[in-house]
């Protein structure tokens, strides 16, 4: 999938029309009849099934919060097979309404930005329940996960779920990971996909559990891990391609301890520097092949799964936060999402993190853009986004700035990510 760019000056993408709000539109049942239609061909392709757990004591009709996780593009088809009978509105990053926003809206769905907090989405879900009489499907984790692991959930979620005193349904999904993670480029994989549907949070358990209660169930439910779970299961990814842009993730050897060294290509992942060098293998596990000579070369440990590497790289992370060493840079170009018109070129900059938290420089000395660590819990940042390339995106409620590393294999958006997950635990 593609967007929309212009090249246009910075100066006059801030003086354009403030961005309007759009407010949420009933959902008819055409705009679900195209959208399971639309889904057949993914639908079958993964061998689709569900299971339902306690759905029989939620109404026909019944508004509803379904909260699902968030693994690849296959679960929306999933969603749009599973809720084709009920009225629904899908939480969607504002970008995905770029050139196209009459048509997301005829589809139901509601527009937010991703890590920022906005008043507005809170009165369009109020809006969608108690008017609209419609449910509303959100993904919390706002993003794809990189490493096949959860990600953060807002703390925020269960405030929210507490105050609106709706019925609460949990779609946890397992397979579709596996057919297209966020790191491999796009290249799906043969895999089956199944959900379980829970009905897992009343109107009067939301009434007696605190808000930390309700975080403790999300967080507990949202739980889980790809690879431990494809061998559990016995599945077999037998592309000669699953290794490709591992290095993604996994951007840091285990042995010289470098980053930016690592490549993932065909089916093994290797460091460019010291030579380490590990197998992804079909049933999921890693497998390391060669390792350098020295002492000093030792792996620091022999990670069998994807999410321990990622984990390792995350304290790593969080001991050069804590010690004050963490600093990121690099020269970017930067896209400006301003209305839902296009994205807009502006020019070249230079994004620095630390442990002060983001500054964004760049067009010419007229952009200088400045982001605390308490600002979000968690980054929008993706790899390979629309097609252009691995990104990392700050902002606020009046501009976000998308910026794409020049150097995509030395810029590492995935340590920019856990590091301001950890940043904002620290702060």
């Amino acid at each position: 999938m593609k967007i929309k760019v212009t090249d246009k000056p910075y100066e006059e993408v801030i003086n354009l029309p403030k961005m309007k709000a759009l407010k949420p539109k009933k959902q008819s049942a055409l705009a679900r009849g195209i959208l399971n239609l639309a889904s057949g061909g993914e639908i079958k392709a993964v061998n689709f099934k569900y299971e339902e757990i306690g759905m029989e004591k939620l109404g026909k009709d019944e508004p509803a919060l379904f909260l699902m996780n968030h693994s690849s593009f296959t679960d929306l088809c999933i969603c749009a097979r599973m809720l084709k009978d009920r009225q629904y509105h899908i939480i969607t990053t504002n970008d995905g309404f770029v050139g196209k926003a009459g048509l997301m809206q005829f589809i139901g769905c509601i527009p937010t930005k991703k890590f920022i907090t906005e008043i507005g989405l809170i009165k369009d879900m109020q809006y969608t329940f108690e008017t609209l009489k419609s449910s509303i499907l959100m993904f919390p984790e706002a993003s794809y996960s990189f490493d096949g692991s959860e990600t953060p959930l807002p703390l925020s979620l269960g405030k929210l779920i507490k105050k609106m005193r709706i019925p609460v349904v949990i779609i946890k999904t397992t397979g579709a990971y596996l057919r297209d993670p966020l790191y491999n480029n796009l290249q799906k994989r043969k895999a089956d996909v199944f959900s379980t549907v829970t009905y897992r949070i009343t109107p009067e358990m939301s009434d007696t559990l605190s808000v930390d209660e309700i975080n403790d169930i999300l967080a507990s439910d949202f739980r889980y891990d790809h690879f431990r779970d494809q061998v559990k299961r016995g599945v077999k990814i037998s592309e000669a391609f699953r290794a490709d842009g591992l290095e993604r993730p996994l951007y840091k050897c285990p042995c010289c301890k470098k980053e930016g060294t690592m490549l993932g290509k065909g089916i093994t992942i290797k460091c460019n520097s010291c030579g380490f060098e590990a197998e992804l293998t079909e049933k999921g596990t890693l497998k390391y092949l060669r390792l350098p000579a020295g002492e000093d070369l030792k792996p620091v440990a022999e990670f069998m799964y994807v999410p321990d590497w990622y984990a390792w790289e995350r304290e790593c992370v969080k001991e050069e936060l804590v010690n004050g060493s963490y600093e990121m840079t690099f020269d970017c170009d930067i896209l400006m999402l301003a209305d839902f018109n296009s994205m807009y070129r502006v020019g070249e900059g230079t994004l620095t993190h630390n442990c002060e938290g983001f500054k964004l420089t760049g067009c010419d000395g007229k952009l200088d853009y400045a982001q605390k660590p308490k600002a979000s819990y968690s980054l929008y940042a993706d790899y390979f986004w629309y097609e252009i390339g691995d990104m990392v995106s700050v902002g606020n409620t009046k501009y976000q700035y998308y910026c794409f590393p020049k150097d995509q294999k030395g810029a590492i958006v995935a340590k920019a990510r856990l590091a301001a997950e950890e940043l904002y635990k620290l702060s």
